[in-house]
């Protein structure tokens, strides 16, 4: 029988970097990434050393495991040591997160492995970001996810809800008695001035056209700076090193309240699409946050938003618009608190749909798709012309 080696051919002190545990050997070679991350944390918590033993259990061939300080008489400090937080650099490491990065997806936010892996490789490449898709689909979420999953610091501008860009994103001017006229600049000054900074732009369509103009040189790779007054020679500050945005925008006719984005800052952004949720998706999204709410009432509700987005989007649509996964989510609240469906459409869906036309108007097609499963759960014969007459005439 051969003896067991009990000598570790190499040994690594973890070194805490921002959010990273960086392994380094005797020599001040760098094997982060031979070494989980769960692994090297623990390493660090614990105060110990690791080695690294032959293994025939690992496809590797070796493992690392704890080892006593007496085993050697010095290990370096890291030869770098940055105290900002960051994102893997090794090109091996970066594949590894990237591409292991999918188990960091929050289970309610629906989208595919790979646009959630392109999302968080282009977070990591430190790329500006824009989140397209209908209203109601996950975008903020997905971009809050990406922060969360990065683990950087992060800020939140919502662009849509203000009237004063140059307040929100420069800063004011104010008066004092004792101080006189001074200028205090902003949050976001402050965020564009953090290295490595996630900054998520909620709702940049609906943000006023002097917003953009503000953005313009900050998203521009080449020049990464804001400039604090409009006149030539004006102070400016320059973007952190690491800093990446990402914004928000619904992208299409159907929204009025946008407007139409300059191509000069689209082309300023990598898009991440947002897809609508297909079915089976949305009645799983549903089933995981209602979880006591009647299965079959669930499903009928993923089929009715189904139903009303596939209308939406064919050549003879009858409706301009598909019910969202807000709204379907807003829905099965109230069925939740002991809404029956048809009470819940009365209040969440119909009043999105315009009543003008009678039995030929929006609200009244979409009732009539609501109705059919509020009755007996069944699809068939959806749209017959003397039933929604019928309906149109209760409403009058």
């Amino acid at each position: 029988m051969s003896k067991l080696n009990l000598t570790p051919d190499v040994i690594v002190r973890i070194e805490k970097s921002g959010n990273r545990y960086n392994a380094w050997d005797t020599d001040g070679v760098k094997r982060t990434s031979e070494i989980t991350s769960g692994c090297r944390k623990n390493a660090y918590n614990g105060g110990y050393l690791l080695g690294r033993f032959p293994s025939t259990a690992s496809k590797s061939g070796f493992a690392w495991r704890k080892v006593s300080e007496g085993l050697i008489e010095n290990t370096p400090s890291p030869v770098n040591d940055n105290t900002s937080v960051e994102v893997p650099t090794d090109h091996a490491e970066i594949l590894n997160f990237i591409h292991n990065s999918y188990s960091l997806k929050p289970k309610m936010l629906m989208m595919s492995e790979l646009k959630w892996k392109y999302l968080v490789r282009s977070g990591v490449r430190g790329k500006n970001i824009m989140m397209t898709g209908p209203a109601g689909c996950g975008k903020t979420m997905a971009a809050k996810s990406l922060v969360n999953s990065l683990d950087r610091p992060d800020y939140y501008f919502n662009l849509g809800a203000t009237q004063d860009p140059r307040s929100t994103l420069i800063g004011n001017t104010h008066f004092d008695s004792k101080k006189g006229t001074y200028f205090s600049q902003s949050l976001f000054v402050e965020a564009i001035q953090t290295p490595n900074a996630v900054i998520l732009l909620d709702e940049l369509s609906r943000a006023h056209p002097d917003a953009w103009n503000i953005l313009m040189t900050v998203l521009d790779y080449g020049q990464r700076y804001l400039r604090l007054d409009e006149s030539n020679g004006s102070d400016t500050i320059k973007v952190a090193d690491g800093v990446t945005f990402v914004a928000t925008a619904n992208i299409g006719n159907e929204y009025t309240s946008t407007r139409v984005m300059d191509k000069a800052l689209l082309d300023r952004f990598t898009i991440v699409e947002m897809d609508v949720l297909n079915e089976a998706d949305e009645n799983s999204l549903l089933g995981m946050m209602f979880p006591s709410v009647d299965s079959n009432t669930i499903s009928n509700v993923a089929k009715i938003a189904t139903l009303t987005r596939t209308e939406s989007g064919s050549d003879t649509a009858r409706i301009t618009s598909g019910i969202s996964t807000r709204t379907t989510v807003e829905l099965c609240g109230l069925l939740f608190d002991g809404f029956s469906l048809e009470e819940a459409a009365e209040v969440s869906i119909y009043p999105q749909y315009d009543s003008t036309g009678g039995v030929d108007s929006e609200r009244t097609f979409v009732k009539q798709i609501v109705q059919k499963f509020c009755d007996d759960g069944s699809s068939d014969d959806l749209f017959n012309e003397e039933e929604m007459a019928e309906a149109a005439g209760e409403d009058s």
